[in-house]
């Protein structure tokens, strides 16, 4: 048992659609004096409604999931509660992905096949406000986005992109040239690693980059 009797208690809500997963986390995690499951969801969209409810201190939330995934679910609580902390638990290690996750909100990553310790370690650190990722991980997360990352304008664009608007349209909104927004779209294409616009707005969708329709 953890003996941190002193510290606020750490409310966790378990995001992962296998049964078997949830159950060990809450035997797990509650095994600690200062953590405490209150809530568990096998869906994205659940946990949209179930953190309104509960209002855990930690989301430990899976990429994979049914319905609308990790990233996106992640995207939408910090959109509802900019304080959400949101930490990913995932089998997958894709760079790309966890580069995704972060870009929506989520404060940290630790894989499922992590030790009790690193698990422990990562979801007082995600409680706590700060960020917590593999150490082998993070060079290659800064080595990606400064390859990939979407800056400011492009993001704009991606809005109108994602809104139907042809290049002339675009230009005129920003009052710079078509050959410009242009260069912008294949910049964005080429970041996004997709062949064309609509790729790319449901690409943006996926990563939290743009919000999802209502």
């Amino acid at each position: 048992m953890n003996a941190m009797n002193s510290v606020e208690l750490i409310k966790v809500m378990i995001v992962d659609d296998h049964f078997v997963v949830r159950s060990g986390l809450v035997a797990s995690l509650e095994m600690e004096d200062d953590l405490k499951v209150v809530a568990e969801a096998k869906r994205g969209e659940d946990a949209v409604a179930l953190f309104a409810q509960h209002q855990p201190s930690v989301v430990l939330m899976d990429l994979q999931l049914p319905g609308i995934g990790g990233v996106e679910a992640t995207s939408l609580l910090v959109e509802r509660d900019p304080e959400a902390r949101v930490l990913i638990f995932s089998t997958f290690a894709r760079v790309d992905e966890v580069r995704a996750a972060l870009e929506a909100g989520a404060l940290g990553y630790v894989q499922k096949s992590a030790s009790r310790e690193d698990l422990l370690a990562a979801v007082r650190n995600v409680a706590a406000g700060r960020r917590h990722l593999p150490a082998e991980l993070t060079p290659r997360l800064a080595e990606i986005r400064a390859r990939t990352a979407i800056t400011v304008r492009e993001r704009e664009i991606l809005a109108l992109i994602s809104q139907g608007r042809a290049n002339k349209e675009i230009a005129a909104a920003f009052e710079i040239s078509e050959d410009t927004v242009k260069r912008h779209v294949s910049h964005i294409l080429l970041k996004l690693e997709v062949p064309d616009r609509a790729a790319a707005t449901a690409e943006a969708i996926r990563r939290g980059i743009l919000k999802a329709p209502e």
